[in-house]
């Protein structure tokens, strides 16, 4: 049997909402995400809004102030990023970060990170010191750099990484996370030549997305990665981020589904079939389950057309009940 998470990244709560209820509607989300079944709960890690999520100046939380937060509210569901962009931050800080979560939540941190994306934000906050998002190949030496301290820090209470830009000596991480060995690292991405490589040696989770056929590859691809730095492929969990649009009939999920689809580039309905399930609950267990039967452990699911409500969480763990673990 499967796991399922939810992401909370669309903040649009009732209209009229303050920011002093934002908190308060995000945690009764989670709540109820918890006792639907859900094993964890995600945030984005970005500082502002995204089209087509919703506008730019709509409401974004910083990430781990929110999951601390989070973690006074629940009690057993897992808690991490998805993803953590490692150019925004030092490594040795990020691993600060993670374990901390793990303190405070008494061991249900995941580390979700990735080489990171945004340019429009990171040229806002400046983040760097040039305008634009540093090329890809710089962006996954970051990433390298990153997985091996956070490795090395959730180890040990003292080490030193030498890295392609990156160097700890001596780096700290008192108090130790709760977990042996830490919190479990998720790493965002599906690049096939050397981040699926790096997922092999250094990761606990991948997250992909795509539809059926592309996870397959997908998941062959990081299979010989682990083949040929000796790991043992059953040690990585699969895990596949998208959007999840619950209807009472196929019609009337068809009609939103085309809608978002739209929204978010796609031109048709056959196109949007690798970002999202949707459906009648009969029709989305069928394609939840396609996804399943390609080699997913967990599946996480963003709203399509609105943020997460407790009602709206309680009928997606409800539709997926008959698939969970």
């Amino acid at each position: 049997m499967a796991r399922f998470g939810i992401q909370i990244g669309d903040f649009r709560f009732p209209a009229g909402s303050s920011s002093a209820e934002l908190f308060g509607h995000v945690a009764a989300a989670a709540r109820a995400a918890e006792d639907a079944g859900f094993t964890s709960l995600w945030v984005m890690d970005h500082f502002h809004q995204f089209p087509p999520v919703g506008e730019r100046d709509t409401a974004m939380p910083e990430a781990f102030v929110l999951l601390g937060a989070l973690a006074s509210v629940t009690r057993t569901i897992g808690l991490g990023t998805l993803v953590a962009g490692v150019p925004y931050r030092n490594p040795a800080h990020l691993a600060k970060l993670f374990t901390t979560l793990d303190v405070v939540s008494g061991g249900r941190a995941i580390a979700g990170v990735g080489a990171g994306w945004q340019e429009d934000e990171y040229r806002a906050y400046g983040f760097g010191t040039a305008d634009e998002l540093p090329p890809v190949r710089e962006r996954l030496d970051g990433l390298e750099d990153a997985l091996r301290i956070l490795r090395a820090m959730f180890a040990a209470a003292e080490s030193s990484v030498e890295g392609h830009r990156a160097v700890t000596r001596g780096a700290l991480n008192v108090p130790r996370p709760v977990r042996a060995g830490g919190p479990p690292i998720l790493v965002g991405g599906g690049g096939e030549k050397r981040l699926l490589r790096l997922l092999a040696r250094y990761g606990d989770a991948c997250n992909l997305f795509g539809g059926a056929e592309v996870v397959r590859h997908k998941l062959a691809v990081l299979d010989a990665h682990c083949a040929e730095v000796g790991r043992d492929p059953a040690d990585i969990t699969r895990t596949w981020l998208g959007g999840f649009i619950l209807a009472d009939t196929d019609a009337e999920a068809d009609a939103i589904a085309t809608r978002v689809a739209a929204a978010w580039g796609a031109p048709s309905l056959e196109a949007f079939d690798g970002s999202a399930v949707w459906g009648s609950p009969e029709t989305l267990r069928r394609r939840v389950t396609r996804l399943l039967d390609a080699g997913l452990d967990e599946l996480y699911f963003a709203v399509g057309d609105h943020a997460w409500t407790p009602e709206t969480v309680a009928a997606a763990g409800a539709a997926l009940a008959p698939l969970m673990g």
